[in-house]
């Protein structure tokens, strides 16, 4: 029986922007079904890994954004959740089974526009605060075609926003004091999309559009902006950039770590992990099957296939950590 008659994966976006992401495979070869939802970010670096596995555990992870997933995870509700912002330490606390925190894939989060007249944009921190503040609000003002900017940006909870918005506030003072950082903030323009699926179909049906995706989003009509560095360079989102802003976070006890402006001549500024949140204990039978997924996502046969969808691979002490902590998964 060749893999295509055992397995097949299956993306199905509704209209409100959920994602489901569902392994589906002979049920005389599957030992579990396990569930997982949250952060819309890795969800297509997740179908592919998870289809590496369905000859041994059926996966279902639903792509309903970080916060949302956080709220699942807390509440018991599924097998594993997963965030593009560690868990905080309060929603920590109510987990009674324990926290497994471990990351498992990075990326970068582009600045895509749709703009068939501007073949190349390049912004500067300055810039890109100013667009989402409102402030420049016409394409002539970025010397790149002309008409109105539409901002795009994310309605739901999102840890891409968190990412997104924490290197807004290290750009820029005004940007932390009047609007800050999180999963959620009160913007001061734009239209809102939900996930990251919702948010490149806004901009592809929005000639004149900009907003912030994942690079895995940005296909089509949309095209990627090279952001000012902190060391002043002009840098595109890529593995290479993306792994050398990486290589600047320093995990803590928990996992956790962030570099909102990382300093490199090469990095590129907004870049991120994302984290999958298991529980410590209480997995009883469905235990080996956990490890098992998880310890395939963080294999070389799925990381090795991140570049390819536009994530950035986990390597060295990152990867390291992340392995061990999936020891910590017990019954």
């Amino acid at each position: 029986m060749t893999f295509a008659k055992q397995a097949c994966i299956a993306i199905g976006a509704t209209a409100a922007g959920l994602t489901a992401v569902t392994a589906v495979i002979h049920p005389s070869l599957a030992q579990a079904t396990i569930s997982g939802a949250g952060a819309s970010f890795p969800a297509p670096f997740y179908q592919r890994a998870f289809a590496g596995v369905a000859n041994r555990v059926r996966v279902n992870y639903q792509s309903v954004g970080s916060g949302a997933g956080v709220r699942q995870f807390v509440a018991g509700s599924v097998d594993f959740g997963a965030t593009d912002e560690p868990i905080r330490s309060a929603e920590s606390a109510k987990v009674k089974r324990g926290v497994v925190q471990f990351p498992a894939v990075g990326g970068t989060i582009a600045v895509a526009f749709n703009k068939a007249d501007c073949a190349k944009l390049n912004l500067t921190q300055k810039q890109l605060v100013d667009i989402f503040l409102g402030r420049i609000t016409s394409w002539e003002q970025l010397r790149c075609g002309r008409g109105k900017i539409t901002v795009v940006h994310r309605s739901d909870g999102s840890g891409t926003t968190f990412a997104f918005t924490n290197s807004l506030s290290a750009f820029s003072p005004e940007w932390k004091s009047k609007v800050g950082e999180g999963k959620a903030v009160k913007w001061p323009v734009g239209l809102g999309g939900k996930g990251n699926e919702g948010v490149a179909g806004v901009l592809t049906n929005t000639p004149g559009g900009i907003g912030y995706v994942n690079q895995a989003f940005v296909r089509g009509k949309l095209k990627s902006a090279a952001l000012q560095n902190r060391a002043g360079r002009f840098v595109m989102p890529t593995r290479a950039s993306g792994a050398a802003a990486l290589n600047n976070i320093k995990l803590d006890g928990n996992l956790a770590g962030e570099n909102p402006n990382p300093a490199g001549a090469n990095s590129y500024p907004i870049s991120t992990l994302t984290w999958i949140l298991a529980y410590q204990r209480g997995n009883g039978a469905k235990t080996n099957s956990i490890r098992t997924a998880m310890n395939h996502l963080l294999s070389p046969a799925a990381q090795n296939q991140a570049a390819s969808l536009g994530y950035v691979p986990l390597e060295g002490n990152i990867l390291n950590q992340a392995r061990r902590a999936v020891g910590r998964i017990s019954p």
